[in-house]
């Protein structure tokens, strides 16, 4: 099973990882200021809107350290979020525990899970610099969870900046 959480959105509002009837679940680790994750970031919000009606619950952590790293502070993300840039929810991991629980490397970091627990773990798709590849690997996780199947490629090395941890 995934480790449950409750998290802030960037409002203050509580947004658990589990929700009633989601088939699924996506848990990206990601930040405001990491090329990574900028890079990754469109491709991101359109698999969180692709997947929406089929049952899957997308949420996106930012668990800097916002002291000093400003420009992941609440007050930044809750920008972007006004601004629209989040298909979904942008929470904020402010003590650090659901990235440490979760083991979370890097920003972007991927895990999809389902009734089973983490299913894959890694990267969107194999390169961050080519749009193209549309969150390929991430999808073909979320394709096979839906459809019944083992994931086919259950883990990739995440790629992107470390974490700034306390």
């Amino acid at each position: 099973m995934a480790l449950a959480f409750t998290l802030p959105d960037t409002s203050g509002s509580p947004v658990a990882l589990h929700e009633d009837g989601a088939r699924a679940a996506v848990v990206v680790f990601t930040c405001n200021h990491c090329p990574y994750a900028l890079a990754w970031h469109e491709r991101l919000q359109d698999v969180a809107r692709d997947y929406a009606d089929q049952g899957v619950r997308f949420l996106q952590i930012n668990s800097n350290n916002a002291e000093k790293y400003p420009r992941d502070s609440v007050e930044a993300s809750a920008a972007r979020v006004d601004a629209g840039e989040f298909a979904g929810p942008y929470l904020v991991d402010e003590s650090q525990a659901v990235a440490r629980a979760w083991g979370a490397k890097t920003t972007p970091d991927v895990f999809v899970t389902d009734a089973s627990g983490v299913v894959y773990r890694g990267a969107p798709d194999a390169d961050y610099n080519d749009p193209s590849l549309n969150a390929a690997w991430l999808r073909e996780a979320l394709d096979d969870v839906l459809a019944g199947r083992p994931v086919g490629r259950p883990e990739t090395e995440p790629k992107g900046c470390s974490v700034k941890w306390k």
